[in-house]
């Protein structure tokens, strides 16, 4: 049986691809290079984002200062407002830089690891998943023992961050039925679970993590997955993202991001935080 040789087409494919793959791969090697020789990573992380990035503290703080030590340089914070969108969030802080004049950063933490988000955004590489986040209901078990939907909450009072996932999935749940009895007022899932270990409700919306800083530990109250079918029990990854072509980059950190697990340390951040750490 005769042997098939390629097309002058695919061989001429070949030869474009050789020539233009020395190029890309120097700049692929700068990112890392450029990093180590000024010897800072810059890190953008989320203003106001408790309990990973609240005034310099946080997990993601110390992540980002675990992250620096692995590649043996210093680490300098680029907080920021997160905007209208994901895809916004990674052109102003990953890609291209903020209009306002600052970034882009090296990297950019809290990332859903998300295939819809990799595929509309291929300036960027999202990658390294560090923790599953959920959104979750917290209450008072000596006001709601149980809860396997719902509408075991009753006329229930139910602290809940309005503009947030878990208060948009409250404020429609079951058409509707509970908005009367929604505390929208917090900034976010930790204000919301203050209030409800301040008694001030019997239940709280929000994140697992947001919920569990607050919460953990704590026998009077019971953390558990929103009884929603409007969204996925297990939740979903969150990672770190660097521009498309700092491949060197994205390897390291995702090298020091194992070593970080393998040892432990990863665990004990969350831990410090009072959070359980979920593998993603």
């Amino acid at each position: 049986m005769r042997a098939s040789h390629p097309s002058r087409r695919t061989v001429l494919r070949w030869i474009g691809a050789a020539g233009l793959g020395a190029p890309a791969l120097v700049a692929r090697a700068a990112a890392l290079d450029r990093i180590r020789e000024r010897g800072v990573l810059t890190v953008a992380l989320y203003k106001d984002m408790p309990p990973f990035h609240v005034a310099g503290k946080g997990i993601d703080v110390q992540l980002a200062q675990g992250l620096a030590d692995g590649l043996g340089v210093k680490v300098s914070m680029l907080p920021f407002n997160a905007d209208e969108n994901m895809g916004d969030d990674l052109r102003n802080m990953v890609w291209r830089g903020h209009y306002l004049g600052f970034g882009p950063a090296d990297v950019l933490m809290h990332v859903p690891v998300d295939k819809p988000l990799i595929d509309d955004t291929p300036q960027a590489r999202i990658f390294a998943p560090y923790y599953r986040e959920r959104v979750v209901l917290a209450r008072r078990l000596d006001k709601l023992p149980q809860l396997d939907s719902l509408s075991a909450l009753g006329d229930a009072k139910v602290a809940v961050p309005g503009q947030t996932l878990a208060g948009w999935l409250m404020i429609g749940a079951d058409g509707g039925a509970y908005r009367s009895q929604l505390d929208t007022q917090w900034k976010d899932g930790t204000e919301a679970a203050r209030a409800l270990q301040r008694g001030d409700v019997a239940a709280a919306a929000g994140l697992a993590s947001e919920m569990e800083s607050v919460l953990r530990g704590d026998a009077r109250f019971a953390i558990a997955p929103l009884p929603s079918p409007r969204i996925q029990r297990n939740g979903w990854a969150v990672g770190m993202a660097v521009k498309k072509d700092s491949t060197d980059l994205a390897q390291a950190l995702q090298a020091g991001l194992n070593d970080l697990e393998r040892d432990g340390r990863l665990r004990t951040m969350f831990e410090g935080g009072n959070v359980a750490w979920q593998a993603p």
